[in-house]
């Protein structure tokens, strides 16, 4: 097997690459990051809503079973 030897970048072409991957990137309008702001939002409540019951049931749950052995 032969290894490739890879050339080490200069600073100055770095910096080149860096700017022509950033002219690439398509970034999103107001409507859309406002959008998906409040689609977050919403999700996070009911995700919190749910972890909620969740945690209810699992403390009832322990609860039941502690009362169960006294």
């Amino acid at each position: 097997m032969t290894e490739e030897k890879k050339r080490k970048t200069s600073v100055a072409e770095f910096v080149n690459q860096v700017r022509a991957e950033t002219a690439k990137v398509v970034w999103p309008t107001r409507e859309e990051t406002v959008r998906t702001a409040i689609f977050v939002f919403i999700f996070m409540v009911i995700l919190s809503l749910f972890f909620l019951g969740v945690d209810s049931a699992f403390g009832a749950v322990v609860r039941a079973a502690i009362g169960l052995l006294q």
